[in-house]
């Protein structure tokens, strides 16, 4: 969520919106004393925060083994290794915001064995759930790109245990 309350900050806003980029005004309040608190100033939701949201809700599905094209997953695995570093909840997600709807592309890796159809319809279900009920946006497309399967005998970067040899 993103206020502007102290006037000695650096204005970020664009000239078009009055809004920092990469924000979406949710809700447009009015100022003055005479409105009733909960409509005094505007809300604004930054992009970032749909991504996170939808990036959490996708991997809760069960049969949703990744998320991201592979360049990205390689790129997310390493950054995963660096001691203090934080897993990317946003790999595979990319978002348009507008005033009161936004649109969501996935990409993900799905579970060798599940029904690839049942995973992107649960994804989606959870998807649109999440993101209307924290942003207060309408969610009016989930396109998903299920872009590999990952097999039971493949091997995970983080859960490899080492060396062939001894």
């Amino acid at each position: 969520m993103t206020t502007q309350t102290a006037p000695a900050a650096k204005d970020l806003s664009t000239p078009q919106t009055g809004r920092p980029p990469h924000t979406t005004a949710v809700s447009g309040g009015t100022a003055g004393a005479d409105q009733p608190a909960p409509d005094r100033g505007r809300t604004s939701i930054a992009d970032v925060v749909v991504v996170k949201v939808a990036g959490i809700a996708a991997r809760e599905i069960p049969g949703v083994h990744d998320m991201g094209g592979g360049l990205s997953r390689t790129i997310g695995a390493v950054r995963d290794r660096v001691p203090g570093g934080r897993a990317n909840v946003g790999r595979g997600v990319k978002v348009e915001v507008g005033e009161r709807q936004t649109a969501v592309d996935l990409d993900l890796v799905v579970e060798y064995g599940v029904s690839v159809m049942d995973v992107a319809r649960d994804v989606r279900e959870n998807v649109v759930d999440a993101v209307e009920r924290i942003t207060g946006l309408e969610v009016v497309e989930v396109n998903i790109i299920v872009n590999d399967v990952h097999l039971p005998d493949e091997d995970d970067p983080e859960n490899t245990t080492g060396s062939r040899v001894e």
